[in-house]
């Protein structure tokens, strides 16, 4: 605002008083070539260009910090739908076009959309985050009072889209965990754990890794070499993808033999599904954390000759 106010004053000033001193008094009055040396030139490019720089590198240092969420955020994951909002805490209570959070903590929004691109809108929280199909992206905020906060789709997605519409619920702590334990439910993880039985997985990704897949105890958060170079790092994004689309990322010593779950279950079962998988910790025997390139893929499996 300083810098911004100082110029102001600084140019439309000068603007008037060139406009009065070098004004045409007559007809016969032709103004005068100035030339100015590059002196001149330099400085008033520099100057301006040095400021420029000051102030992007402090506010992009700004962005990066504010946008990434702290650690202690609670997680809650968010599928938006024509026209609805799905949405899912990590104690497994779900809810549709409501979202009810405790005050005075950090909240993080893991979200995608089953269709179509929408936003994720609250107005009194300053948030605005676009929700697209076939990827995650990521947004969090922190209620600091009480209240009902107004929940919009600010991305126009349909037919219906004005109706896509909800409430956030900011409660206190203690209000909070009594709207937890009167919805009794099994957590992200427990539910996972129970699909992954139930699709037969663990037939193929065994703990060991004695299985015909590779064992997924402590993939998460590593970083994973893939076949043909380079390497990814395995969050929810890798993850979502290697069970949806298992080819797209094939890891250095396998085979793209997984088959696709695409269409076969929900983006809350791929949810569920991340979830377990990131609870899995490190590998039974191994160093409290895996080092870089020695993580096993979630796509692909394991050679027959070996």
């Amino acid at each position: 605002m300083a810098v911004s106010i100082f110029f102001t004053v600084l140019i439309f000033g000068a603007i008037f008083y060139f406009a009065v001193r070098y004004r045409r008094r007559s007809e016969q009055d032709l103004p005068v070539s100035v030339h100015t040396g590059w002196a001149l030139e330099i400085v008033w490019s520099v100057i301006p260009f040095g400021l420029t720089m000051i102030m992007f590198g402090w506010g992009a240092s700004i962005f990066f910090r504010e946008s990434r969420a702290p650690d202690n955020a609670m997680q809650i994951y968010v599928v938006g739908k024509q026209w609805m909002w799905k949405l899912q805490h990590m104690e497994g209570q779900r809810e549709i076009n409501e979202l009810h959070i405790p005050t005075g903590r950090p909240v993080k929004l893991i979200m995608t959309s089953e269709d179509v691109i929408h936003s994720f809108y609250v107005p009194d929280f300053r948030t605005k985050q676009d929700v697209v199909p076939g990827r995650y992206t990521m947004t969090w905020f922190e209620a600091t009072k009480p209240g009902k906060y107004h929940l919009f789709c600010a991305e126009y997605c349909g037919t219906n889209h004005s109706g896509m519409i909800g409430w956030i619920y900011a409660m206190t702590p203690q209000d909070y965990q009594r709207w937890l334990a009167g919805s009794p439910s099994g957590s992200l993880v427990q539910d996972g754990a129970k699909l992954f039985e139930d699709l037969a997985c663990n037939n193929c990704h065994k703990p060991d890794g004695s299985g015909r897949g590779p064992s997924l105890v402590g993939v998460f958060g590593s970083t994973v070499k893939l076949a043909g170079g380079g390497t990814v790092r395995a969050d929810e994004a890798y993850i979502r993808e290697s069970i949806l689309s298992p080819a797209a990322k094939v890891v250095e010593g396998y085979q793209p033999d997984m088959p696709t779950f695409q269409g076969l279950i929900t983006e809350e079962n791929v949810v569920q599904l991340i979830e377990y998988v990131k609870s899995l910790g490190v590998r039974p025997g191994g160093p409290g954390s895996q080092q870089q390139g020695q993580a096993t893929p979630v796509a692909g499996a394991r050679p027959s000759n070996r």
